[in-house]
């Protein structure tokens, strides 16, 4: 069973209100998305509001605003926000990404998202758990993300979403619906080799070669962390 909360290094994320939980494939888009150079930036679905705050840590400058439908999730990741030492660079709206783009918000350098992906499986008969992890009329669709990113993101801005590959290939051909053009691709894997599990894959207008790059989370031969994985998370994890 899932703890009630989740220890990271400068700050505690409190998730027993969200259906979604602190996941490791989460924790690595939070850690790997380039934001250095960016100052306003975007967590849609923001869940626990783990993906801003990671934000927030690694970019001392940058405000962060998270959308979140789900009502407890949004009041959770406001309350996670306002313990964290970031909470005046914070702000959580419990809004549709529809309702959002309602107002209009000034554009972004990046925007960061974690989006529904089980598009063909069997939905859970927890409401919340399939909002956040079921792609259906009801959620936030693949389309609706890309329109919104193509919309609201800075001329030079950029995307960067997370999902299996599969379902990393229908939200590319949305992408290039909308304007926007793999830049680079990070890979995902148990360890070197193996079936990749998750693409991080990153987003900008300009139609490029893009860059992909394998991710191993254990060594070869073990259970132990490979050293990619562990110093992609080593500000985060208590662990490393």
């Amino acid at each position: 069973m899932a703890t009630s909360y989740f220890r990271f290094k400068q700050f505690t994320i409190e998730q027993d209100h969200c259906a979604m939980k602190v996941c490791t494939d989460a924790c690595v888009l939070g850690a790997a998305a380039e934001l250095a150079a960016a100052t306003r930036i975007l967590d849609v679905g923001t869940g626990t509001g783990l993906l801003a705050l990671m934000a927030a840590q690694r970019n001392a400058t940058a405000h962060m605003e998270a959308v979140e439908l789900e009502p407890q999730a949004a009041a959770q990741a406001a309350a996670n926000a306002a313990r964290s030492p970031w909470a005046d660079r914070v702000r959580i709206h419990a809004l549709s990404l529809a309702a959002f783009a309602a107002t209009a918000p000034a554009p972004f350098d990046h925007i960061l998202c974690n989006p529904p992906f089980f598009r063909h499986s069997l939905r859970s008969p927890d409401a919340a758990r399939t909002t956040a992890r079921h792609a259906a009329p009801d959620t936030l669709s693949f389309g609706e993300l890309a329109a919104f990113a193509a919309t609201f993101l800075t001329p030079d801005g950029q995307l960067t979403v997370l999902l299996p590959p599969p379902e990393m290939q229908h939200f590319e051909r949305e992408a290039s619906l909308a304007g926007l053009f793999v830049a680079s691709r990070l890979i995902l894997c148990h360890r070197p080799g193996s079936k990749p599990l998750r693409h991080v894959t990153r987003f900008s207008r300009a139609a490029t070669a893009a860059l992909s790059q394998p991710l191993p989370i254990h060594e070869e031969a073990s259970e132990a962390y490979s050293a990619p994985f562990r110093d992609l998370l080593r500000d985060f994890y208590l662990a490393f």
